[in-house]
């Protein structure tokens, strides 16, 4: 159990521009910072963090909360354990007690599975490093490949003793669930109950998160056996997605924003021995084909990409068809390649930093200009080849979103290859073409699917009275949020004797502080807010506002369900993007402008009060009988003085308002 004094401290230190910029590369727009959404897929940044307020909202998705929420959105950390990362972050102290058995057993299906890829992360470092097997196999290898101690302890390398079962046997014995075990594929069940280790006899490369989550790991066998596979992972589970992760990342995250450029090669070692050599923004693919998920991985963090090519050219053909994705992120690719025999791994162990730096700056190509010269070479002089190639490079032109990118491109290719831009340019147009129609059709099959979802949501028109009142309440929401504190003069109307004795209503100015007016004036007309999720908020708000002298968001958050804390970061991100000109289209008469904060929660009240009673009367008026026979008196006589009340309420708004119908 982690003590109040220290998730205190936690709040009082951690950033939300820093925590999220590990994740996201924010850029400034105006006092707040923008970026792409990491929950979605997009190519306008609608991602908002608040430096100010501590607060973040992703319009695209709609989440939105603190830095310990965004940890628990994106890295689907629990509470206690994104409280525990930003401990780390910050170098805070946090007492914590050491899990028991029960406590294992207790824990949720996804924190077993990562609990278990950590302890086994742990134990395979630990027998590389203490015992004689481990020393001798794994540890030598990793040395013969250059890696210092401090670099096979910072990428967490480790070595799978060659037995049957040894982790599986230890993990079990420290509590562990060997449901887990199975989960996360550390260990394979046999039909005759027995179970053995995946990883046996291999040296191991932990896959992490963004975050320094152990997802999964690669492991490598080191001998020349060709019946088994030289390289084993982790199979997908509810953790590891192969497609969605990229090595090294974690690592790599805040030089890459920094630097704006990331680059990206194959293998685990390459990564390893890059950074080892002072290059820290790179990462891999793991040898696996590149996916739109690891390019959107990257374009959180920058635009930028430098592609590292073996010097194999036998094998650059195959491996290019891949970048079109990146194109069509509408992010900027380059491609390096090294001398023949060589790989980044091999060539960063024998290039000092410097020259290697400079390497990469003066021979890295433009990705389109790259794949034009290599092709170019393919073809020669056979005009069926060139046809094709034409149209390989026309293809890839067209995965590219900036109409001015891809024509300076067009005339880049046409110079490369020889060929009129008229020739390009007509078959770039069929291409866009061709990709508009097959759009097209796509969206109209999306649009017969929903054919029921536009009906069902017709409904919505016949509500759209409970909508004017969602909104209003949501408004008196966002004034406590905003103004609660404040302390301004309000008019009281009160009836007192004139000079001839008759009782007349003269109005006099009181100072309140904002949440105490809302509060009373609720409370003295008995109403109550009806939407359930703004009634919740709105009973903290106020017994924040009595129990705390000052307001702070970060500690009110902290008190709110996570469905409280992301309604009132939408509120609060919302005040900062939008302005309110679509208010009065929709009957809500606020304007902030040129207006003290008292007149607007004047205007917002009353608006409520108008609106409420109109309600009243709809109600009232349909109890009235179309029967001739039957006395309507009192009815009528109830609209009138409703009525009044609705005259009464337009008299100190300022302004005639029909009723709402």
């Amino acid at each position: 159990m982690i003590s109040k004094n220290t998730i205190e401290t936690v709040f009082e230190t951690a950033r939300v521009e820093e925590v999220i910029g590990d994740f996201v590369q924010l850029k400034r727009a105006g006092t707040n910072l923008k970026g792409l959404s990491p929950f979605s897929d997009e190519k306008s940044p609608s991602f908002m963090v608040s430096p100010v307020k501590q607060i973040w909202k992703d319009f695209s998705s709609g989440k939105g909360g603190n830095a310990v929420t965004f940890l628990m959105e994106h890295e689907h950390f629990s509470y206690p354990e994104a409280i525990r990362y930003l401990a780390k972050k910050y170098n805070i102290e946090i007492e914590e007690t050491v899990q028991s058995t029960e406590q294992i057993a207790e824990a949720n299906d996804r924190e077993s599975m990562y609990l278990v890829s950590e302890y086994a992360q742990k134990f395979f470092q630990d027998k590389m490093l203490t015992s004689d097997e481990g020393q001798a196999i794994g540890l030598s290898y990793f040395k013969e490949r250059g890696f210092t101690l401090e670099t096979i302890k910072k990428f967490g390398l480790g070595y799978s003793p060659e037995a049957w079962d040894v982790f599986t046997k230890e993990a079990l014995g420290k509590g562990y669930k060997l449901e887990f075990l199975e989960k996360t594929g550390l260990t394979i069940p046999k039909e005759d109950g027995r179970h053995f280790d995946r990883f046996k006899g291999r040296v191991m490369f932990p896959i992490q998160s963004m975050s320094g989550r152990v997802l999964g790991f690669g492991g490598r066998i080191l001998t020349n056996d060709k019946k088994v596979a030289k390289y084993v992972n982790s199979p997908e589970s509810e953790i590891y997605h192969k497609s969605k992760v990229l090595y090294g990342i974690f690592y790599a995250k805040q030089a890459i924003a920094k630097l704006d450029n990331c680059f990206l090669c194959e293998g685990y070692t390459d990564v390893i021995q890059m950074h080892q050599a002072g290059i820290e923004n790179v990462v891999a693919s793991s040898g696996t084909a590149l996916t739109p998920d690891q390019i959107r991985l990257i374009n959180r963090l920058t635009k930028n990409v430098t592609v590292l090519f073996d010097g194999d050219a036998a094998g650059l053909r195959a491996s290019i068809r891949g970048i079109d994705l990146i194109l069509e992120e509408g992010m900027n690719v380059k491609v390096c390649t090294f001398p023949d025999g060589d790989d980044p791994d091999s060539f960063a162990k024998k290039t000092p930093q410097d020259q290697l730096v400079k390497y990469l700056e003066e021979n890295a190509m433009d990705f389109i200009q790259f794949k034009a010269s290599l092709l170019m070479k393919e073809a020669k002089n056979d005009p069926i080849k060139k046809a094709d190639l034409i149209r390989d490079m026309v293809t890839s032109i067209s995965k590219i979103p900036d109409r001015i990118k891809r024509e300076i491109y067009i005339q880049e290719c046409s110079r490369i290859m020889d060929i009129s831009e008229e020739v390009l340019f007509n078959t770039l147009a069929q291409l866009v073409q061709k990709e508009i129609v097959d759009t097209g059709k796509k969206l109209k099959q999306e649009q017969k699917e929903k054919v029921f979802e536009v009906v069902n949501n017709q409904a919505d028109q016949v509500q759209s009275k409970v909508d004017v009142q969602n909104q209003l309440e949501r408004r008196l929401i966002e004034i406590l949020l905003l103004y609660g504190n404040a302390e301004e003069e309000f008019a009281d109307y009160v009836y007192k004797a004139a000079d001839d004795g008759e009782l007349k209503e003269v109005k006099e100015m009181n100072v309140y502080k904002v949440y105490q007016r809302i509060y009373l004036s609720l409370q003295e007309d008995e109403v109550e807010l009806a939407n359930p999720l703004f009634r919740s908020i709105f009973n903290e708000v106020i017994n924040y506002y009595h129990q705390n002298e000052k307001f702070e968001i970060e500690h009110f958050l902290m008190q709110l369900t996570s469905e409280m804390a992301q309604e009132v970061t939408s509120i609060l991100m919302e005040d900062e993007k939008m302005s309110l000109h679509n208010w009065e289209v929709k009957l809500i008469y606020v304007k902030l402008k040129d207006q003290t904060i008292g007149q607007y929660v004047t205007e917002t009240i009353l608006t409520l009060r108008w609106y409420l009673v109109n309600k009243i009367i709809e109600e009232v008026k349909h109890q009235i009988s179309p029967d001739p026979n039957v006395d309507n008196s009192e009815i009528l006589a109830l609209v009138m003085d409703y009525s009044k009340l609705v005259g009464n309420f337009s008299s100190k708004l300022g302004r005639v308002m029909s009723r709402y119908s």
